[in-house]
Order: structure tokens, then C-alpha cells, then sequence
């Protein structure tokens, strides 16, 4: 993936796989870089091209509410599955409340949504409450 430095603002590339096990360093001046989260990252309208449609990385996108409790169900599965995934899947959350643009763009119509997107595009879509077993057999073949 690649990575910008957050003090000269060079782009490096970094395995995600090596960023786990070691410090990834800036190329040009020396420093630190940011390592993969941990987590899902939260994806916005205003953020969506920067993570997902540039990600290097198949992106597990949770389009989800507040209010929603079959959301609230699958949001256990969806942290491991970052925490799991770190480095092959960039596993994002997306507010619908919040970022009517995106759900939108999507035709989102029912939440919990659970896309599955390669260089930005729609490559899957699971809807409703899943399990960890059904999400990784639709994830795999895309990572």
C-alpha cells in the first residue's frame, strides 16, 4: 500500500504484511509512517475516494446506522474482521445517517450493507445480519 509521510509528505510504499512485524520508515527523510489500522476506518463522503477508491487493498465497506440493531449485531464481527484481515482487507464503516451521498450512490435500501469494492468498484454486496463464515466465503476470492 502506499503511504505518505506524514512530516515531508513523500509517498512510500509499505507491505502491509511487513508494517505488522516492523516500524515502516519514510524512504526520503527518515521518519516514522503510520502503520495499518487497527480496526475499522471510518469512511465519509468527503474521505471515501481517498480510502477506498485508492486503496491498493479489496475494501469490506459496513454501511450502517446508530439507530439500527441488526447493525448493532454484526459490529462484533466487523471490528475482528479488521483486526483479522489487517493488511489484505481494508475493513471500513460508513454512517448512512451521516453520508447520504455514498449510500446513495450505491443504491443502498436496506442496512445493515456489507459491499465489497476493488479499485472502487462494486465487485459484492451482502445485505442484512451475516456471519463471519458467509462474509469471509464472499471476501476470499477477491483478495
Amino acid at each position: 500500500m502506499i503511504v505518505r509521510c506524514p512530516d515531508c509528505g513523500s509517498r512510500n510504499r509499505v507491505l502491509p504484511e511487513a508494517a505488522l512485524k516492523k516500524q515502516p520508515v519514510c524512504g526520503k527523510c527518515g521518519r516514522s509512517l503510520p502503520t495499518p489500522p487497527a480496526g475499522p476506518v471510518t469512511v465519509t463522503d468527503t474521505n471515501f475516494g481517498e480510502l477506498v477508491e485508492a486503496s491498493p487493498l479489496p475494501v469490506l465497506l459496513d454501511l450502517w446506522a446508530a439507530w439500527c440493531g441488526p447493525c448493532r449485531v454484526i459490529a462484533p464481527t466487523i471490528e475482528a474482521l479488521a483486526n483479522e484481515l489487517a493488511g489484505k482487507v481494508l475493513v471500513g464503516k460508513l454512517d448512512v445517517d451521516a453520508n447520504q451521498r455514498t449510500a446513495a450512490r450505491f443504491g443502498v435500501q436496506g442496512i445493515p450493507t456489507l459491499l465489497i469494492l476493488k479499485d472502487g468498484r462494486e465487485v459484492d454486496r451482502l445485505v442484512g445480519v451475516q456471519s463471519r463464515e458467509a462474509i469471509l466465503q464472499r471476501l476470499r476470492p477477491h483478495f
